[in-house]
């Protein structure tokens, strides 16, 4: 085999401080071991992943999962939802695309890009019910700010039965809520790109058990890689109302959110081109493309990139009646667009004599400058995603509890769409250099139909997913229960797409399938602090719009087009007052996934198997000391597929290790923190024929909080203290390419913010 080596700069380990914070949601308390001694340990509370929608001590739970606190996501100081993700162990986040359009990849399950095997919930509701369609992952649709009061993040174990039945992970976003004081802050950030941004909430009592929640930003910026111009701007802003009742609660919430930013994409591999490079700029953000039969012209402003104008509206009832029944239903209306515009790179970089009109120079379509045969230029298609989305989710659960059962049935329902017109290609060199200008003097440019290729659809989607599923656990012992879980989902799509923008419909597509899910496990709490679990599980991703696009041919053959997700789990939990460790073993099988390299493609099915371990410790010292450990350990491989059977799969490294240590102190009339993190990373290939090598790196991001008892607080986050400048992808479009896509640069931010 013929393996490319993609290089980056040489690797520089440093020693890190950084951070961990308490467990969200912990109380202390003292607790006999097996042999009567007294000791102390803390308690994380779950609400993510049971049937009857209720919590779970972390301890207790026979599945893997994490959460995050509040502080812990500030200390993280994300640059995007997805970049959140990569404290969760088993989970590898490429977030070096911007702020939407991030690439999730969970336990070794394969994929080329975006996000199939990730859900994100708001108040336990999946904000859009397809995890991912084209140009589309959820994660895009979710933005963090201060009204976020935690995170739960679940990988496997019961997610194939309940919720949407994501077989992979499920991360729920939970909204602060008000309470009988009234509290608040407003938090203003700047940083080395020139971010501004001001964030505030608000919390406290309207009436009687009757409490509100207001907040949100509103922010802009040249962008982390500098386009020259306010590349990333938006606001957004949310209200949540909770209602205490006698036996229950009523929560309603709303969330409006208008943000968007450059799409990040591969970039040549040259000398001059670093970690700071983006072809988006002033001289090019404004460009005309043509499409359709009659090639019809249009300008658009390229510079809106990927983000999402649009809302999430929901709410819950929790009700608890008499003899142990308890009645839970989540709901949520999702509608907006999720527009993506980018400047996509096409093929190895060129001389421009190879490529000019006189074979020696050409002309700066904007500047009117000369450009020299020896300048380097890359072929860029102008790609123009235009996406409507709505949705309506419904999960309602009724719970029995006994003494020594807890039996649940539900009901998720969810309708959604998705109105779909592209137009992808368009291509036209342009100078490499950040904002490089497009040119004259080039066939391929004066007469766009004649280089490169053109993809353009419109298309319209509606889908419903209905399904019934039901849970019992049942306590054997004190020490010994199981579980056992099954859902029955029907999948229903009503798909059709013009391909050419003619008005021909050239694929139409009813499918209604059924399929049937189902988990069950067996936990033995060795002590109360102490525990160990067994899971097996079976679930499956059912096709969405492009799946039926992109897979007609199998579609029309009578294929069901569901891929199969079997897994096993094996687990270790122990939770003391001054550290932890949860360990989960785990083995997956997903059989008939797809992978195409671009939109009108050719289709690869594959079969793949992983296993691996995942591990997630901290210790807290009484010095103020802290760490954390988050690590994964995995090998994969492709058991079927007509090309690559027996690699490795792709864009997922074989290990991945993140130590988080922080230091408590106090100075004067103040305290703070300081933190940071050292994240290393193993090699991974570019692709599924394993032909690509991406290197590990090493990355170091440090940070130092100050507060003071009056409510003001100071923050300095650095993130990529070295500025590593290591690839998390190379060019999925033309693997042999020598294009890759950076991680983000170093960069470093700075807020002041007021609690009162």
């Amino acid at each position: 085999m013929n393996t490319v080596k993609f290089s980056r700069s040489a690797m520089s380990l440093a020693v890190s401080m950084a951070f961990i914070m308490p467990l969200q949601t912990m109380a202390q308390e003292q607790t006999p071991d097996s042999e009567g001694e007294e000791r102390d340990f803390f308690e994380q509370i779950l609400v993510t992943g049971t049937a009857s929608g209720t919590s779970v001590r972390k301890v207790d739970a026979s599945y893997a999962s994490t959460s995050l606190s509040e502080e812990q996501i500030k200390r993280l100081a994300p640059k995007s939802t997805a970049d959140l993700f990569k404290a969760v162990p088993g989970v590898w986040a490429e977030s070096s695309g911007g702020v939407s359009g991030a690439n999730v990849f969970v336990r070794g399950f394969p994929g080329g890009g975006d996000a199939p095997f990730l859900t994100v919930q708001l108040q336990g509701v999946p904000v859009f019910p397809p995890p991912t369609l084209s140009f589309l992952e959820n994660s895009t649709l979710f933005r963090i700010d201060e009204t976020v009061d935690f995170m739960d993040a679940l990988r496997g174990g019961p997610n194939s039965v309940v919720s949407s039945g994501q077989p992979g992970l499920t991360t729920n976003f939970l909204l602060k809520e008000g309470s009988d004081v009234t509290e608040g802050s407003i938090k203003y950030s700047t940083s080395d790109y020139n971010l501004q941004r001001i964030d505030g909430v608000l919390s406290g009592m309207i009436d009687d058990d009757l409490y509100f929640m207001v907040g949100g930003y509103v922010q802009q910026s040249p962008g982390i890689r500098d386009a020259g111009f306010n590349s990333e701007k938006g606001q957004q802003f949310t209200v949540n109302i909770t209602k205490e009742l006698e036996n229950g609660k009523i929560n309603l919430f709303t969330r409006i959110t208008d943000d968007h930013g450059a799409w990040y994409l591969p970039t040549p591999l040259v000398e001059g081109v670093d970690n700071s490079y983006t072809q988006l700029g002033t001289l090019n953000r404004q460009a005309t493309v043509q499409y359709g039969p009659d090639g019809t012209s249009e300008s658009f402003d390229f510079g809106e990139g990927r983000g999402w104008d649009g809302s999430i509206s929901g709410g819950s009832i929790t009700l608890e009646f008499g003899d142990g029944w308890t009645f839970v239903d989540r709901f949520a209306y999702t509608s907006g667009d999720a527009d993506t515009l980018g400047l996509v790179p096409n093929g190895d970089p060129v001389a421009l004599s190879t490529v000019a009109d006189n074979g020696q120079s050409a002309t700066g379509a904007v500047t009117g400058n000369t450009y020299a045969g020896s300048t380097l230029v890359q072929q860029i298609g102008r790609w123009v995603v235009r996406k409507d989305i709505e949705s309506f989710t419904n999960d309602l659960a009724i719970t029995k509890t006994t003494e020594k059962i807890k039996a649940s049935v539900g009901l998720y329902s969810a309708n959604f769409s998705s109105d779909d017109w592209w137009t992808l290609g368009n291509h036209a060199y342009h100078v490499i250099q950040s904002g490089g200008e497009n040119l004259t003097g080039i066939d391929c440019n004066d007469n766009q139909d004649s280089c490169g290729w053109n993809y353009d659809i419109n298309s319209t989607g509606d889908g419903t997913t209905t399904a019934f599923y039901a849970a019992l656990e049942y306590q054997f012992t004190d020490q010994l229960s199981g579980d056992i879980g099954v859902r029955n989902e029907n999948h229903e799509i009503e798909y059709t797409v013009d391909e050419g923008l003619d008005g021909v419909i050239t694929k139409a597509a009813q499918y209604d399938e059924s399929d049937v899910a189902l988990t069950a496990g067996l936990n033995w709490q060795l002590r109360k602090d102490m525990g160990v679990f067994v899971r097996y599980s079976e679930g499956s991703k059912m096709p969405y719009f492009d799946d039926l696009r992109d897979n007609f041919g199998r579609f029309e053959a009578g294929e069901d087009l569901i891929v199969d997700v079997t897994q096993l789990e094996f687990g270790y939990k122990l939770a003391k007052s001054n550290y932890n460790v949860y360990a989960t073993g785990f083995f997956n099988e997903v059989e008939g996934d797809t992978f195409q390299a671009q939109p009108g493609a050719p289709v690869q099915v594959l079969t793949n198997e992983a296993y691996g371990i995942e591990l997630d410790a901290a210790y807290f010292a009484d010095n103020g000391f802290s760490i954390n450990v988050n690590a994964t350990i995995q090998e994969t491989e492709i058991t079927e597929s007509p090309e690559n059977e027996g690699n490795e799969a792709q864009r997922q490294p074989g290990w991945q290790l993140r130590l988080t240590p922080s230091y408590d102190f106090e100075l004067g009339d103040y305290y703070g923190s300081v933190y940071g993190t050292l994240a290393m990373v193993d090699d991974r290939f570019s692709d599924n024929a394993n032909s690509v090598v991406l290197d590990g790196y090493e990355k170091v991001d440090l940070g130092v909080v100050i507060r003071s008892d009056a409510g003001l607080s100071f923050e300095l986050a650095v993130q990529n203290v070295t500025d590593e400048d290591a690839l998390t992808e190379g060019d999925p479009r033309s693997v042999n390419s020598p294009n890759g896509r950076f991680i983000l640069p170093r960069t470093a931010t700075f807020s002041v913010s007021y609690q009162f």
